[in-house]
This record gives C-alpha cells, structure tokens and sequence, in this order.
C-alpha cells in the first residue's frame, strides 16, 4: 500500500523526469537544426522527411542521454524537498531512510520497463530512421559511408559455403569479383566464380556475369564457363556488407537471430552487435543505480544549497556517460570482453551507490 507520502515523492518522481526531457528535447532540436538547416536546404529534402527525422531524433536522442535525466530530475526535486526541510520531517516521524527510498525504487522500476521496451521495440525503428536520414542527406558520399569497409569482403554463410567479393556497389545492388566456395568434409567440391554477380528485386535471384564453375572430382575436373547465369542463393547480397549501424535497428528478436547469423559467419563486428545488445539490458538498471546515488548525495541540506547537489549531480552523471562511452568503444573496437565493458560502469557505480547510501543513513 502506497502512503500519501508515497504517492507524493513518486508524483514528483514521474513529473520532474518527463519535464526533464520535454524541457531539453526542444532544446536539443533547436541545436541540431542550426548546424543542419543550410544541408538541408542545399539537398531541398521535402518537409515530411525532415517531421520524420526530428520525431526519430526525439525517441533516439531521449533513450541516449536518459541516465543524465533521470539522475538530474531527482537530484532537482530531492534537494528542493531537502532544503524545504520535508525529508528532515519525514524521518523524524519515525519512517527510516530505507522505507523513505520506497517511492523512489518504484518510480525507478516504473522508467526501467518504460526504457526496457522502448529499446526492443521503438528505438530500433527510431535509430534506422535516424541514422538513414543523416547517411543519405547530410553526409557527403553517406551512402558509401553507410556500409562501411566494403572492399574484400569474405564471409561464411553456413558450415559449407564461403563467398568473397572484391568490393560492393549499394546502388546498383552489385559486386565484383565474386567468388563461392563449397566444402564437403572440409574437402572443396566446387568452386563459383564471376567477374560480377547483381541481383535481380523482380526475379527474385543472382545474375552472375562471366559464370564459372569448376566441380573437383577423383581423376577429371567438371568446368562449367557461360557468359551470363541466373543463380538462386540463400543470402541475400546486402548481407556482405550490412549498414554500420545495422544492430542498433533491430528489434530484440531479430537482433539475437542476426549475431547468431553473423558469429557463424565469422564476422568481425560481433563485438559491436554485443555491446548493443547488452545495452538493451544494462540502461534500464541503471535507473536504480542513478536514483540512489541521486537520492543520496541530494537528500541532505547543504549549506551551498541545490547548486552544490546539482554540481555533483552533473558531475556524476557525466561520469556516469563517459564511462559507459568509453568501455562501449574499448569493447568494439579491441578484444575486451563486450558483456564486462558494457555492466563495467554499472557495477563501478552500483559500489558508489551502496557507499554513499550508507553514509546517508547515518
């Protein structure tokens, strides 16, 4: 059962975090327009495509800085129950610090499965809108940025086939120098080749270009030379160089299906997909983490006031951003273990968190 006093705190809780957002969210669209506005004039995009991007922008720019926040709403509204002497009151009639903390676990829990589902469900969709808008028409040559190194790409698509193609048109869906090797027993059966291989979105299939196909037997090799061939395969020719940012627009299901795909595949990039889905999982704990190192540093009255509670708020939280940033990277782009890089700031953190919540019983 929720007390008055419950309902009060988890009130201010709720209101001063959605305030916090709808408070710097325009902000962070004013800025973005300014730096954006003379490309987007320059590539005449129409005005529906820009309403798109900046509703994407919000969902996108809302789940990167919710940590800052949520840790500065509860900083702002506990100081100001702090320096109005509420929280003084409340433990004088006798209720303990840790049944003070109820309301705030609550309102915690609360924006965790509001965070939760919003990266397994609508930040992916957000994220690729996002992401494209900014590589199509506001970055030069983005379409070529999009796949990244797309030149010597060599991947396997299963325990049999392995392919390589020398480099990836994204526009004309083509690539050259396009090799498939088929292995029985770790034993090569056949080889395909061709100079180039497109496909084909009306037929549904592969056009290979100066086809050959060389099938390896006991005594006598089988070639197989035509200078065009239609050829069904079961990958699609996107897959060889995936957008960068590939992983960050998929849903929870398709994004554990895709690094299952890639990890058979030996990809190089299993680091970054981790780290994005550990992600999904790690923000939202760190809802509670942030409200009681929050609750904690701000819940007693200071004599500089809410400004010294707020410069040790920011300071946290920008800790806080720059740890979680820095091992996110260290993990993709190094041999660091993606699930330790990802829980390491949360767990540094969750430490301060137990300390400081000590001190502040006493």
């Amino acid at each position: 059962m929720l007390t008055i006093i419950d309902k009060y705190i988890l009130k201010r809780y709720l209101a001063t975090f959605s305030v916090m957002i709808l408070l710097f969210i325009p902000i962070g669209i004013v800025i973005d327009v300014s730096e954006k506005v003379n490309k987007m004039l320059e590539n005449k995009i129409p005005f529906t495509q820009i309403a798109i991007y900046y509703y994407n922008f919000t969902v996108y720019f809302a789940n990167s800085l919710f940590p800052i926040f949520l840790f500065l709403s509860v900083i702002w509204f506990t100081s100001k129950l702090a320096n109005n002497t509420e929280i003084i009151a409340i433990l004088s009639s006798g209720i303990s610090f840790t049944r003070f903390l109820r309301p705030y676990i609550i309102g915690a829990s609360i924006v965790s499965v509001f965070v939760l589902l919003m990266g397994f469900f609508i930040v992916p969709a957000a994220s690729e809108g996002f992401n494209n808008f900014r590589y199509t028409y506001l970055k030069g040559n983005g379409k070529q940025l999009m796949r990244g190194e797309n030149t010597n790409v060599y991947r396997q698509l299963n325990d049999h086939d392995f392919i390589f193609v020398n480099s990836f048109n994204e526009e004309s869906k083509t690539a050259f120098n396009f090799s498939l090797e088929h292995f029985e027993k770790d034993k090569l059966t056949y080889k395909i080749t061709a100079s180039r291989i497109k496909w084909d979105p009306k037929l549904k299939t592969y056009i290979l270009y100066d086809y050959t196909k060389r099938t390896l037997g006991e005594l006598n090799d089988k070639i197989e030379k035509v200078p065009e061939k239609k050829v069904h395969f079961k990958f699609e020719l996107a897959d060889l160089t995936p957008v960068v940012y590939i992983a960050e627009t998929l849903s929870l299901g398709k994004l554990i299906d895709f690094i299952e795909k890639e990890r058979k595949r030996g990809s190089g990039n299993i680091n970054t997909y981790l780290v994005v889905l550990y992600k999904k999982y790690s923000v939202p704990v760190s809802a509670f983490i942030l409200t009681i190192i929050a609750v904690a540093v701000s819940s007693m009255k200071r004599r500089g006031g809410m400004g010294v509670n707020l410069a040790i708020g920011i300071a946290i939280a920008f800790s806080f951003v720059f740890f979680d940033k820095i091992f996110g990277t260290l993990a993709e782009k190094s041999t660091f273990s993606p699930l330790l890089a990802v829980w390491f700031p949360n767990i540094v953190f969750g430490i301060l968190a137990v300390y400081l919540l000590r001190n502040a019983k006493r």
